[in-house]
């Protein structure tokens, strides 16, 4: 199989052994799926015939669940074997995707194809969808059905939130899914084609799936758990720098850098803080589950508590940093017809 880079952007593989050598870019590519996630999103026939792709690789990774995580082994060898897990998924999806990327033709509709298939891989369109069900519930007052929206979205106990926790957890949940849902899978698209999105969303998957702190996990999806927070490290930064320039917030950067590394987690609380600069509210804080209430630290504590308007603000606001990730986008998609 053959690479051949044509400009400072990722060159996916070449499509097939006589295609003349010519190749779609990562970033085009990922400019042409996004623009189809936005318009089609994941069609309901689709996911009744065939299901979707991320639940593909979680049938995978159950499996390996099923058969490396045995309570019964020592704490260094379910971490082994957890990472074996996450190895063996990656090798299977980015295998998968190199070979759709290689047998496609080199033609409008292979490459219509190709970014069709990378669509599915974004989440633009349903995060968006989640989030303003919630904003439309929270605003007419019905807690119950608003707290039944926002547990689409979020872990925690939804029964245990009022109205400025559901508006919380909505923009919380809004601002790292942004990173995780969005920026990130588009930027490991640009740097490795359909194999670094398939790649980052395996990674993505792993980290959701087993990558919890509790007796079942702590071990055996620690390596999985790392290897999202290494996969998130630039994205999650640049989603605060898109939230915060977009909306020409000096606010939102002051807070992100001020408040982001008191997060429980190394990336997620820059969005987030980010867009609580932004809309100028507290986000995080303590927040309950099941089992337990996590005593998580304020982001932007001094502000106020958000509401149901806030959510609908928090849409506008992402929305006009993925304008700039898409302005972004097109920039290297000229620029690296320019340098080929």
């Amino acid at each position: 199989m053959a690479f051949e880079p044509r400009s400072t952007v990722y060159t996916s593989t070449s499509r097939g052994p006589s295609n003349g050598g010519t190749s779609l870019s990562g970033a085009l590519l990922m400019l042409l799926a996004w623009g189809i996630e936005v318009l089609l999103g994941w069609p309901d026939a689709f996911f009744k015939r065939i299901r979707h792709p991320v639940v593909w690789i979680g049938a995978l990774i159950s499996i390996l669940d099923r058969v490396l995580n045995r309570s019964s082994w020592s704490h260094r060898l379910r971490y082994v074997a957890g990472g074996m897990t996450a190895l063996c998924a990656l090798a299977v999806t980015g295998a998968s995707a190199m070979l759709i990327a290689y047998v496609l033709p080199n033609t409008v509709w292979g490459m219509a194809l190709e970014a069709a298939i990378a669509s599915s891989l974004l989440a633009s369109r349903s995060l968006y969808t989640h989030v303003a069900a919630v904003a439309t519930r929270l605003v007419t007052g019905d807690l119950a059905s608003a707290r039944q929206a926002v547990a689409k979205i979020v872990g925690r106990d939804p029964d245990q939130l009022d109205e400025a926790g559901i508006a919380r957890a909505s923009l919380e949940s809004l601002a790292e899914n942004l990173s995780d849902g969005v920026v990130a899978p588009l930027f490991w698209g640009v740097i490795g084609g359909l194999p670094g999105l398939a790649a980052y969303k395996t990674i993505n998957t792993l980290d959701s799936m087993i990558g919890h702190r509790n007796d079942t996990y702590s071990a055996f999806g620690g390596f999985a758990a790392r290897l999202d927070d290494l996969a998130n490290l630039i994205p999650a930064r640049l989603t605060a720098f898109f939230i915060a320039t977009s909306n020409l917030s000096a606010q939102a950067f002051r807070v992100a850098w001020r408040d982001a590394r008191h997060h429980r987690s190394p990336n997620a609380g820059w969005p987030e803080a980010a867009l609580a600069g932004v809309l100028d509210i507290r986000l995080s804080g303590p927040r309950a589950y099941a089992d337990h209430i996590s005593p998580e630290p304020w982001l932007n504590a001094d502000a106020r508590d958000p509401d149901a308007v806030d959510i609908a603000k928090g849409l506008r606001v992402c929305l006009r940093a993925l304008g700039l990730a898409a302005a972004v986008l097109g920039m290297l998609t000229f620029g690296g017809f320019l340098w080929s």
